[in-house]
């Protein structure tokens, strides 16, 4: 695949690599893959080094590295929200690990995506830019190639809805460091020694002594959502790891409904979105 950018005004004598880098936003680890390709970077057409000038109106050219796969392709349904050359965003269902890891190898989202690559004849490494637990449901945005991937790392923004146990009064904020928990692998708790963590939580509505939450996060904290809420008192519907009843839904009610990111190509914000599973409004509205 072959990038074209347009030099501005303002790059007018600058270096080939100050441009990319600043302007074009290639990645440092790209910039570094971009000097071992022959004729990886062109200007009008002709091979230019890093440290060459570039003139107003020039146009640079980009080869990015081939991409490969080492996910094995399984034929399993996958909603895709928004797809094109640069990234593809889907909507997850909940019950399905996102990539492989022990337990499942072969029937998670990567693998999925792996098979639909394949039947268009593209290859393409998996890389994930939010990843959802298993038992979560919505949004992932999956860069399809190396110059994509660090913009969309960078300037996603996402946001979940949950429904939590109890009336959530007003809407707050959850400042509180996450550890893992003594004696487990997997759960986490807030405490001294923990990563800094920031959960930000807004209620929408009441029903059935649950409360439907929208929720921000300034830090991307494994179970971050999960956790911060069992620590004031309002476990999240299902999730019985951190206190959640499992009477009215059979896995966390969490769902990424929306992602809003920065485009590589247009330069414009783009968001793609997924509808609130039904089960969560039965959980509100049915006793």
């Amino acid at each position: 695949m072959r990038i074209k950018f347009t030099v501005p005004p303002q790059y007018d004598g600058k270096l080939v690599k100050e441009f990319l880098r600043r302007e074009c936003m290639v990645s440092s680890t790209l910039f570094t893959q971009l000097k071992r390709i022959e004729n990886g970077v062109t200007n009008n057409g002709i091979h230019t080094k890093a440290t060459d000038r570039v003139r107003y109106n020039d146009i640079i050219e980009i080869t990015l590295p081939e991409d490969k796969s080492d996910i094995t392709p399984v034929d399993l349904p996958v909603n895709i929200l928004y797809e094109d050359e640069y990234l593809i965003a889907v909507d997850k269902a909940p019950f399905m690990a996102v990539h492989p890891v022990h337990g499942h190898i072969d029937d998670t989202l990567a693998n999925a995506l792996a098979y639909y690559a394949k039947q268009k004849g593209e290859v393409w490494t998996f890389r994930a830019v939010n990843r959802l637990d298993r038992d979560t449901s919505g949004v992932v945005l999956i860069a399809k190639n190396m110059y994509s991937s660090p913009i969309l790392s960078a300037t996603a923004k996402k946001k979940y809805i949950a429904v939590c146990q109890g009336k959530i009064e007003q809407s707050g904020t959850v400042n509180a460091p996450i550890r893992i928990k003594a004696g487990h692998t997997i759960e986490r708790e807030t405490g001294e020694g923990g990563v800094s963590a920031i959960t930000h939580y807004y209620p929408i509505r009441y029903g059935n002594g649950h409360t439907l939450t929208e929720f921000s996060l300034e830090t991307g904290r494994t179970h971050q959502i999960r956790v911060h809420m069992s620590s004031i008192g309002h476990p999240l519907a299902g999730d019985d790891m951190y206190g959640g009843s499992l009477d009215k839904i059979g896995r966390q009610a969490l769902h990424c409904a929306s992602v809003t990111f920065l485009h590589p190509e247009s330069r414009e914000y783009m968001t793609a979105e997924s509808p609130l599973p039904g089960e969560f409004w039965d959980i509100l509205d049915k006793e």
